[in-house]
């Protein structure tokens, strides 16, 4: 959900086009804009001297001053102002807290982390504790609240069109999504969005759907979430329901919505005491507080027979999972995405095998995500950055007419 606080007069579309044409360029002249927008002369002469006094962008030295300069009359040189404001990406899970900032141009700036105490995890503690790492995050950066554009926060919660989530029967989306678009108002612009959905935008902008127009990116860690890509839209739902995996308590095989990790712990857990794992195994050396999914799943990758069992398992669970999403949404790819990705290849491995092969529609190509624990940030990042160019000549102009 992207918002602008502000409303104003409608603007030349050339302005749109070459700050579009800015944002994902280096240096550029008058010629250059003309070339990709197709605007005539004086029209992008005036847009541009237009973008420079609202300080979107800024004119270079011309190239008889660079050292340039060959013959004729010297080109004006301009180039986005990736300074003029930040982007915020925040990763709100249910335990751990991450908040990147960046120039305009997604480079990260500075990333602040926190733990939170679940025992004392209320939306209001939630809201200030979200807040805080962001603000510690700006300071990181040298920048304040003033300098922000646009900040955009993944939640483990479905969210709406407008940034909200629905009742839940215990109460844990409110907590998970505790009013933050009223939290936040104080930044111009506000997307706030499930955090699987945000895992998506990674994926398919610099992760393993790069390219891809159907996919799934599956959060599937502690608890399973899917953010679904189908003819390059993000689908959300009338509520932000359309990741949500409860449908999987009602699916032989797989049983409820625990993720691949908490399931590779439990099983490995419930092995040890029952007496399955051999005596002179490593993971009968680790079970008990030690033992977490990327233990087991690295002692998976090297080989080790009882964790490859538990692996296998594992395996299986997730070619049901990805046999009924390719059924619900036909995706080109599923992504194994998050924390878990980084050693989950045992388990992607396993269940290619166990994909059914009589399904209506062709299997999905199953895949593990590269962008590790962080996909959901990277993801908030990306969501931020969409919001900002979209919204950030509204803001400026209101800024330069208030």
């Amino acid at each position: 959900m992207s918002t602008t606080m502000t409303t104003v007069a409608a603007r030349p579309a050339s302005h749109d086009a070459i700050l579009a044409f800015a944002w994902t360029s280096a240096e550029f002249t008058a010629t250059d804009v003309i070339a990709a927008t197709g605007l005539t002369r004086s029209t992008t002469i005036d847009a541009l001297d237009a973008l420079v006094e609202l300080g979107l962008l800024r004119e270079l030295p011309n190239a008889r001053l660079a050292g340039d300069y060959r013959k004729g009359r010297p080109a004006r040189r301009f180039a986005l102002r990736d300074d003029a404001a930040v982007l915020v990406g925040v990763d709100a899970g249910h335990v751990h807290l991450t908040a990147t900032v960046t120039d305009l141009r997604s480079r990260s700036l500075s990333t602040q982390r926190a733990t939170l105490v679940l025992d004392g995890d209320d939306a209001a503690t939630r809201a200030r504790r979200i807040i805080a790492v962001i603000d510690a995050a700006l300071d990181a950066a040298g920048r304040t609240r003033g300098d922000v554009l646009a900040v955009c926060v993944g939640v483990p919660a479905p969210v709406d069109g407008d940034g909200r989530s629905p009742e839940h029967p215990r109460g844990f989306w409110a907590r998970m999504n505790p009013g933050l678009v009223d939290e936040l108002s104080w930044a111009p612009i506000v997307r706030v969005d499930n955090d699987a959905s945000l895992a998506a935008v990674a994926e398919g902008s610099v992760g393993a759907a790069a390219g891809c127009r159907d996919f799934v990116a599956l959060l599937a860690g502690t608890r399973l979430g899917a953010g679904v890509v189908v003819d390059g839209n993000l689908l959300r739902g009338r509520h932000g329901g359309v990741g949500e995996m409860v449908a999987f308590d009602h699916v032989d095989g797989v049983g409820n919505a625990e993720g691949l990790g908490t399931r590779a712990v439990q099983w490995a857990t419930d092995a040890a005491a029952s007496g399955e794992l051999s005596p002179e195994s490593p993971l009968a050396a680790l079970a008990g507080a030690d033992l977490d999914a990327r233990a087991v799943l690295e002692l998976a990758a090297r080989g080790d027979a009882d964790a490859l069992r538990i692996a296998e398992r594992v395996g299986m669970t997730l070619a049901r999972i990805v046999s009924v999403l390719g059924s619900m949404f036909d995706p080109q790819r599923v992504v194994v995405s998050g924390g878990i990705s980084a050693g989950v290849e045992e388990v992607v491995t396993a269940a290619r095998r166990f994909l059914p092969t009589d399904l209506d529609l062709p299997a999905p190509e199953l895949v593990a995500s590269d962008l590790g624990a962080d996909v959901v940030v990277v993801g908030a990042v990306a969501g931020a950055a969409e919001a900002a160019r979209d919204g950030a000549l509204d803001v400026w102009a209101a800024r330069a007419g208030a």
